[in-house]
């Protein structure tokens, strides 16, 4: 994720590193007012839940409303299997005042990436495919030098294929832009994973394959129709078949191009000089395997603790998995759909998301035993600079069990945000 200023609107530099968001929202509009929230967003009162198991991150989850840069934040830690603590904060509805519920459904954004990436890594266990595989020998001719682009490229984004969200079309970057993405047709736009591997290849290549590291979400794409061409069946339901069902995790939805969410949730919203605008609803297809998912904070911790359990992969695709390639930060660097980054207290894993005012964060323990999962919603259109500083005191605080030194913050920031994005 990245931080605007204020008064600016810097190309290229939209919220989200391992966010689909970071183009396709426009945040910290120039001079934008702070919103008031309705008093429900500041005075509900702590529940049991945020005073067990010896964690208390309240103060740190009421960092993203106090300023009025997030009108909801709501987060669960759970350890060896049994949460231990769990809060939120904010306005479920700006029209009804309405006080958020922890167990809302939410959109994860490019969390949906380590979904993906585990269903690829069981296909190579499976003996379908392989890592090394070049992307050409599966999915021939859809990818100019495809023959030089393995799959275990794609998944730890060192392919070099440009990112298709940063095409112009994708990005909001002022005030006119961003009431066009709230009030026009661009949300309801409907894309073929096939559209989107286009728009990106259609631009020249960062590097050349293996020789750098640069996030893009168009690795993703294919890596969902890698699964589509290996199964006969859609990434999204073999996810399902393989993840969700057998974890039970009742929440978690990948949607085709269903616009709307199902089951309490939060309402997300894009500031306008008129008042707040709506933008909940939107065709997912823009994420593909990219980023469409639903989910509840409670699933996401179940989902890290069965993965990072190793109940997902045999031990050679775990291994894998957390293999990983130097990001340019010194303080991160990927696997295959999983970041791992220091945050002061030994190595953690996870990854972030985020769509147009929605924000995730999922990371917790190499062995599974202890995670975090946040949902967070940015008021598009304000000033965002105070939500990077508020991820990770709540990350640090859940996880390691301390309040973060600024230096600290700094650095770990950086590491789940990688160099330049």
């Amino acid at each position: 994720m990245m931080t605007f200023s204020q008064n600016s609107y810097p190309e290229g530099k939209l919220r989200g590193r391992g966010r689909l968001g970071r183009r396709l929202a426009a945040v910290a509009l120039a001079g934008a007012a702070v919103g008031t929230l309705a008093p429900a967003a500041m005075a509900a009162p702590a529940p049991a839940d945020a005073r067990r198991g010896g964690v208390d991150a309240r103060a740190e989850l009421r960092a993203f409303v106090a300023d009025g840069s997030s009108t909801a934040a709501f987060a669960e830690v759970r350890e060896d299997g049994r949460r231990i603590w769990r809060d939120a904060v904010g306005t479920s509805d700006l029209a009804t005042g309405q006080p958020v519920r922890p167990d809302g459904r939410f959109r994860i954004g490019s969390v949906t990436k380590a979904f993906v990436s585990t269903v690829v890594l069981q296909l190579v266990g499976e003996g379908r495919l392989r890592l090394d595989d070049p992307v050409e020998r599966h999915l021939p001719g859809l990818v100019p030098n495809g023959g030089a682009i393995s799959v275990r490229q794609l998944l730890n984004h060192s392919s070099g294929l440009y990112d298709y969200t940063e095409d112009p079309r994708f990005f909001y970057q002022d005030e006119a832009s961003l009431r066009d993405y709230a009030l026009g047709d661009r949300r309801w736009q409907d894309y073929r994973p096939e559209q989107l591997v286009a728009i990106g290849v259609a631009h020249p290549p960062y590097f050349a394959p293996g020789q750098g590291w640069k996030y893009s979400n168009t690795n993703y794409i294919l890596a969902g129709l890698l699964i589509d061409k290996l199964t006969g069946h859609s990434w999204q339901s073999e996810v399902t078949r393989r993840i969700v069902r057998p974890l039970h995790l009742d929440d978690t939805v990948f949607p085709g191009s269903e616009t709307g969410l199902r089951g309490p949730h939060v309402r997300a919203y894009a500031k306008l000089p008129e008042g707040p605008a709506d933008i909940t609803r939107l065709n997912p297809t823009v994420g593909d395997a990219a980023g469409n998912g639903i989910s509840t904070t409670a699933d996401l911790d179940r989902f890290h603790a069965a993965l990072f359990g190793g109940r997902l992969l045999r031990p050679a695709e775990q291994a894998a998995l957390t293999t990983t390639v130097p990001t340019g930060s010194g303080h991160s660097s990927y696997g295959l759909g999983v970041a791992q980054a220091d945050f002061g207290c030994g190595p953690l894993w996870g990854h972030d998301g985020g769509l147009p005012g929605w924000g995730t964060l999922l990371f917790g323990t190499a062995d599974g035993k202890r995670q975090v999962a946040l949902s967070y919603n940015p008021y598009e259109g304000t000033d965002q600079s105070g939500v990077e500083t508020a991820v990770v005191a709540l990350a640090v605080k859940t996880l390691c069990g301390t309040t973060a030194p600024a230096g600290t913050a700094v650095d770990a920031l950086a590491a789940l945000r990688g160099p330049g994005r």
